[in-house]
């Protein structure tokens, strides 16, 4: 496929070229310049009017809590999605297989339309909620990372006594492993140092949530003496998830030992915990990508997510800062943090981009792509997404 006349956010700073060619083959980008003439019938398209952009990367999910939107809007964090009591662990276990398996799927198509192309998901209830959730995606062309986890959480005293996981759960976790792409743990509050370790040992994708909250951040504290940061670290995870109250320590341990955090800044703020520091992570060196975390809590729009960071961090701060270091976390950073040819257009790369349409009644005149990305975007610009080098969602 060559696509001609169009313009493109290419590589990883997201340069803006007006006016050139992509060829694609098979999955990827073949080529990326002012000058292809296309080989004989190959399929070709003229992109005037368009702008290419990398596909979005969804970073952090828990879309197993779709049937449960906006649910116990006035109780706490622990209340709403703590792993073991809380409202959306009662809501899984209680609600069959067939409707989690509906709404799954019904927000991962929400997900394609809003131009997100993959999405890593935590997901609970074991095996079974792996499998379950694999079911719902077999006929939804989206990418999607599983990391999945036991059914296993540890009380303070286990913790304080550094019980290691039960032999029994160790068959399970190899048999969880086969079925996904690595896994996703609640919390180092709720796991000893022994049984993180053993996590440690896992060779596929490893990642974690961390100093969520002020609460978590002081539980730690309390029980083992040690940052929950610090204790989360001893799962040599991949990335951390959240961070929003993690200290200078901990963001600069983060950056020498992960390949970055994953922030959810609008889940965080409706859960009233306010929002992640990302001027201060940045500084400590961490590469930053973007999640919309519990469908429960939060839509699936990485254009919201995009907006509210931008502008809430400038209000909090009272600084400017590039609209493009935010669009960076939600695209480039993602495939960073995930070691992944993905959110980036760039030859080689995986063929997954969102075509905006610049003439779109919130877009036009587009001054700075970049803002208009950020700031005034929405599912409505999209004319296109496509996965793979194929169109998925609308036509171009």
């Amino acid at each position: 496929m060559l696509i001609k006349n169009i313009s493109v956010l290419q590589g990883s700073e997201l340069d803006f070229i007006l006016r050139t060619n992509v060829k694609i083959e098979h999955n990827s980008f073949k080529k990326i310049q002012s000058k292809i003439q296309p080989d004989t019938n190959e399929e070709c398209i003229d992109g005037e009017g368009l702008l290419l952009i990398p596909g979005f990367i969804n970073a952090h999910t828990h879309i197993g809590d779709s049937i449960g939107k906006d649910v116990t809007l006035n109780s706490s964090v622990d209340e709403k999605i703590h792993p073991v009591f809380g409202v959306k662990s009662k809501i899984l276990k209680n609600t069959s297989q067939e409707n989690l398996s509906n709404f799954m799927k019904n927000t991962c198509h929400s997900m394609l339309r809003k131009g997100i192309t993959t999405f890593v998901d935590f997901r609970e209830g074991g095996l079974d909620g792996v499998i379950l959730l694999k079911k719902a995606l077999s006929d939804v062309p989206i990418h999607s990372i599983i990391l999945g986890r036991l059914d296993f959480y540890q009380k303070s005293p286990e913790i304080r006594k550094n019980q290691p996981l039960p032999a029994d759960k160790l068959a399970v976790l190899d048999e969880l492993l086969r079925q996904c792409d690595g896994i996703g743990i609640s919390g180092a509050n709720e796991n000893s140092t022994s049984v993180l370790v053993q996590y440690s040992k896992t060779t596929k994708l490893r990642a974690i949530h961390s100093s969520e909250t002020e609460q978590s951040v002081s539980k730690s504290k309390k029980i083992t003496g040690k940052s929950e940061t610090i204790r989360a670290l001893s799962m040599k995870p991949h990335f951390l998830v959240h961070m929003t109250f993690a200290s200078k320590s901990d963001l600069t341990n983060t950056a020498k030992k992960t390949q970055g955090i994953v922030i959810c800044p609008r889940a965080n703020s409706s859960l009233a915990e306010g929002i992640p520091d990302i001027v201060m992570m940045q500084k400590a060196g961490c590469v930053l990508a973007l999640g919309t975390d519990n469908v429960m809590i939060n839509s699936p729009d990485m254009f919201r997510e995009m907006d509210f960071l931008w502008k809430a961090t400038m209000g909090i701060h009272k600084k400017r800062i590039d609209p493009k270091e935010i669009l960076k976390m939600a695209t480039v950073n993602g495939g960073k943090v995930l070691k992944k040819d993905i959110g980036i257009i760039e030859r080689g790369k995986i063929a997954d981009c969102i075509f905006l349409d610049k003439h779109t009644i919130d877009l036009e005149p587009m001054h700075n792509p970049y803002a208009a990305i950020v700031h005034r975007a929405s599912e409505s610009a999209i004319r296109a997404v496509m996965i793979g080098g194929k169109i998925v969602h609308g036509k171009i």
